[in-house]
């Protein structure tokens, strides 16, 4: 039985958030923020005065939205921007632009690399050896999420108009071999506050850390059974104040913004933007945590 079927069956609330991704392009923006919020919440989104993390990005949605954000989340444009603002020597070499998958010519791409979608969350394939790859099913995969546009499923306005393309990017690894940290600084207002760790990604080994800006562990959370905290204190990274300086200057005068960095042999690598961590849709494990990071978050009036 199809996983997705199965789920459904089971829960009642994620039946009727399948219905409405379904009926996603007849819903006006904010009937759909409200519903979507209902379904994973269990209770009422509040626009009127919101007051947690969570409500703030969903108010965030309807409210802020500029054209430069466009760019800042397309996976290949977003390059240039930011070396633009912050220099070319943070940014993870670019292989191939592809419209289509069937475009990618491997003969010309080395043994290892990643492609990505330039228009979504998540569309990732490691080639870790062109050898092993399966092109049949990457092909399957790759054309299927080319063929969505994530802003209807979240009402994330910036992915909107962003052109659906593939990347193909060098393979990165961390210098032990593990795959890839992934540094995570949130800021509010334009500081940096708060800085979530990822290790494993990709993986069922995933965990996700919350370390403030002087890299202390807080208590932060939010498993739910999916992504569990790590029970280690991980090392400071030694580039710590030039990662929180960069993500300054790139969400500079933004209400909310997540600038994701990669730390290599000393040297950061700039990852993606983001406005709307988790898309405002992950639950907080303790509920205090959810109106700590809401109060961070200064909303114009």
């Amino acid at each position: 039985m199809n996983p997705k079927i199965k789920k459904a069956l089971q829960d009642p609330y994620f039946a009727c958030e399948l219905v409405l991704n379904r009926l996603a392009r007849f819903i006006d923006d904010e009937h759909f923020v409200r519903w979507k919020y209902y379904l994973n919440f269990r209770k009422k989104l509040d626009l009127d005065n919101p007051q947690t993390f969570n409500e703030k990005l969903q108010w965030l949605k309807l409210n802020d939205r500029h054209e430069e954000y466009t760019q800042m989340v397309d996976k290949y444009e977003a390059k240039k921007y930011v070396a633009n603002l912050i220099g070319e020597e943070y940014i993870i070499p670019t292989l191939g632009v592809y419209d289509s998958f069937d475009e990618i010519d491997f003969d010309k791409l080395p043994n290892q690399f990643v492609l990505k979608c330039t228009h979504n969350s998540g569309g990732i394939i490691i080639c870790r050896d062109k050898a092993s790859l399966d092109v049949p099913e990457a092909r399957k995969q790759m054309t299927k999420w080319l063929k969505k546009n994530p802003f209807w499923t979240n009402r994330e306005y910036p992915y909107k108009h962003v052109k659906p393309r593939i990347i193909a990017e060098q393979y990165m690894e961390q210098e032990d071999g593990e795959s890839l940290r992934d540094y995570k600084v949130l800021c509010f207002n334009g500081k940096a506050k708060l800085i979530e760790l990822h290790r494993f990604r990709y993986t069922e080994r995933q965990t996700q850390d919350f370390y403030d800006t002087e890299w202390n562990k807080t208590t932060i959370s939010q498993g739910g059974g999916f992504i569990d905290a790590s029970d280690k204190l991980y090392p400071k990274p030694d580039n710590l104040d030039k990662m929180i300086l960069l993500s300054e200057t790139l969400c500079a005068d933004m209400i909310h913004c997540r600038a994701d960095w990669y730390s290599i042999k000393g040297q950061l690598y700039f990852g993606e933007i983001t406005f709307f961590d988790g898309s405002g849709l992950d639950a907080f494990d303790n509920m205090d945590d959810d109106f700590l990071l809401g109060s961070w978050i200064k909303l114009p009036k």
